[in-house]
């Protein structure tokens, strides 16, 4: 069942960013319990519409966003707030390799949960937390939401359109991209903190912050500002570094172009018949079209007009030009390429029959990703581990339901 399916991992996460880096370790082959709070759950389960519907076709409390990020795990609840809980936390921690949370800072430490008192009762522990802000520094204590971090980490100062032309400023992406990246970096933090404790026994804290994700991800263009000293700016669907890298708009929609080399680009003005272009000194090489984009923007826009979506897709394809159209997503969903990867996947459900979800797009010839488990409804699991896992008799089970403890 994976690479992964000699590890356990207890994810006390909520939202997005630590169930994104639970569901990826799941489709691993980990077994991953997902903590969560009776009665009401992760607090995705409700951020709909649009919800899963039944066979009946009523609508279930499983959001569509709770369904995109808690395959292939195992559901528990448990009021951590109370000892009883906190007991039980305890012992699966003894019984699990991976602790992943993103509570404040410090907010655990009061139930005997953080790492230290945790790593006290299971020394070779992996326990990853996701903040905002991380463990140190004066905004530690903040909450941090990825909005928010979006615009803090300089993404929103480069996203958008140009603030001269109309609709510019800054501009949030369309998902929550730093708790995406976040949930890959944790991902990767997680499998190197496992190598080294099966090489060393020695487990290890792990300390990620939405902020530093932020920055770091924005790559090229950080480094841009700390080359140059210059802040960057937006470039709406164009490249700061490369031109033309953008959107045209054909005779009937949008294309994209990415010609990344001098070739690409004589290739591109030659298939709309101008190969006069990539003779012009202004054009012909990339750091002359940057410079000289103002120029050279309307000439290639006029000339995409000329042609259909179809027509320039399938001439830059046959002059080897990088591009694509803009698909919205019944139409990606649709593409032959997505058909043909298998994209899209069909699971059971226990209320709704099935579910549609979006296959991981992680392809192991050894160990390949086996989707054995639909996102779990609230709890459905916890009976199962209480007494497989911990022993708990019948009786035990009704006191602690009774309790409100699960």
């Amino acid at each position: 069942m994976g690479a992964l399916n000699h590890l356990r991992v207890l994810d006390l996460s909520r939202v997005l960013a630590g169930p994104w880096c639970g569901q990826n370790l799941a489709d691993l082959g980990a077994d991953v319990i997902k903590v969560e709070r009776p009665i009401t759950g992760d607090d995705t389960r409700q951020w709909g519409p649009p919800f899963l519907r039944n066979s009946e076709g009523k609508e279930t409390t499983e959001s569509a966003f709770y369904l995109a990020i808690n395959r292939n795990k195992r559901s528990i609840t448990v009021d951590i707030s109370k000892p009883e809980g906190q007991e039980i936390i305890k012992k699966l921690v003894l019984q699990s390799d991976i602790v992943i949370e993103n509570y404040k800072v410090g907010q655990l430490k009061k139930y005997g949960l953080d790492y230290e008192s945790l790593k006290g009762i299971k020394n070779d522990l992996i326990y990853c937390s996701i903040t905002g802000f991380g463990q140190t520094g004066p905004y530690a204590h903040r909450p941090g939401y990825d909005y928010i971090v979006q615009g803090m980490g300089g993404f929103m100062s480069v996203t958008g359109e140009k603030e001269d032309l109309p609709g510019g400023g800054p501009q949030k992406a369309g998902v929550a991209i730093a708790d995406i990246f976040t949930g890959m970096y944790a991902t990767s933090a997680i499998l190197a903190a496992v190598v080294h404790r099966d090489r060393t026994g020695v487990g290890q804290y792990i300390d990620l912050s939405l902020l530093d994700v932020q920055i770091a991800t924005m790559c090229n263009v950080a480094s841009n500002y700390l080359t140059s000293g210059v802040p960057p700016k937006s470039w709406g669907n164009a490249s700061a570094n490369i031109v033309p890298y953008q959107t045209f708009k054909a005779s009937d929609g949008w294309i994209i172009v990415a010609a990344g080399n001098d070739s690409q680009f004589r290739h591109f003005v030659e298939s709309g018949h101008e190969p006069q272009l990539a003779d012009d000194p202004r054009f012909a090489t990339n750091p002359e079209r940057v410079r000289h984009r103002t120029e050279l923007d309307p000439l290639l826009q006029k000339m995409v007009l000329k042609k259909t979506k179809k027509e320039w897709i399938e001439l830059l394809d046959i002059a080897n030009v990088p591009c694509g159209p803009i698909n919205n997503f019944k139409e990606v969903f649709e593409n032959e390429q997505v058909i043909a990867r298998n994209i899209k996947m069909e699971m059971p459900h226990p209320t709704a029959g099935k579910v549609n979800l979006v296959r991981s797009p992680m392809r192991l010839s050894e160990t390949p990703v086996v989707e054995h488990r639909p996102p779990p409804l609230l709890g459905e699991h916890t009976h199962e581990i209480l007494q497989s896992k911990l022993g708990l008799t019948e009786s035990q089970i009704k006191s602690l339901k009774e309790q409100g403890i699960i």
